[in-house]
């Protein structure tokens, strides 16, 4: 087989603009999954049983639908929910990186928030008691004294599941979408190379995923000593 590994360097600066697409999407998403994954969490925690029965509910619901049908839903079937809603004589158009980034929050928070809600209830529920018992509310409980043991013990399972999102980010690439996979793509049908360019995504995934979750497990045992 002839390998043309020249096409890798000739196409990097193209290849570059679709992994800082995977990067800002990953990013985004994990920041406003934790987020919304949070609100969640306190959700399920909460002494409302109609909140904690929504909030497992959307959980459960994310949790048991593949990536790509959530993906396809929302990119396709959303925008004829909001023409029926609003009564619009034609469909909005959401767009596929709209509908990339709120997919990918929107499916990535179900995890996020069973990841915050075992990290709540890692916390000693003395701590709960004694902050009660120097006059702060619920709320100022889980903001000062709660949310900060919990977000430092669960940090290295966040990040692991930060690095399973930067993994799953390359599904974008049924909408058509420019991210770092999408853009390999595009050149290996162009210029029929496809060994070589599937080749190099695999390997620049693969060495990424390899360090990150290397300093991973190094900050899970310096949290532990720390323990």
């Amino acid at each position: 087989m002839d390998l043309d590994l020249e096409v890798i360097v000739r196409t990097l600066p193209y290849l570059w603009k679709g992994f800082q697409y995977t990067l800002q999407l990953t990013a985004i998403a994990a920041l406003g999954g934790i987020c919304f994954g949070t609100f969640l969490a306190l959700g399920r925690l909460s002494g409302s049983k109609p909140l904690a029965l929504a909030a497992a509910g959307y959980v459960n619901l994310m949790r048991s639908i593949p990536l790509v049908l959530v993906i396809f839903w929302f990119y396709f079937l959303v925008p004829f929910v909001l023409q029926s809603i609003t009564g619009a004589e034609r469909t909005p158009l959401v767009g596929a990186d709209r509908s990339a980034y709120i997919t990918f929050i929107m499916f990535e928070a179900a995890y996020f928030c069973e990841i915050v809600r075992a990290g709540i209830q890692s916390i000693p529920k003395g701590q709960v008691g004694a902050a009660y018992a120097v006059g702060l509310t619920y709320g100022q409980a889980m903001r000062h004294v709660i949310l900060p043991q919990a977000f430092r013990n669960m940090l290295p399972v966040l990040l692991t599941q930060t690095i399973i999102l930067f993994q799953d980010t390359s599904l974008v690439y049924v909408l058509s979408v420019t991210d770092f996979l999408g853009a390999a793509s595009k050149i290996a049908q162009r210029d029929s190379r496809l060994v070589e360019m599937y080749s190099f995504v695999a390997v620049v995934y693969f060495v990424i995923c390899l360090l990150l979750s290397a300093a991973v497990r190094r900050l899970q045992t310096r949290i532990a000593v720390i323990r």
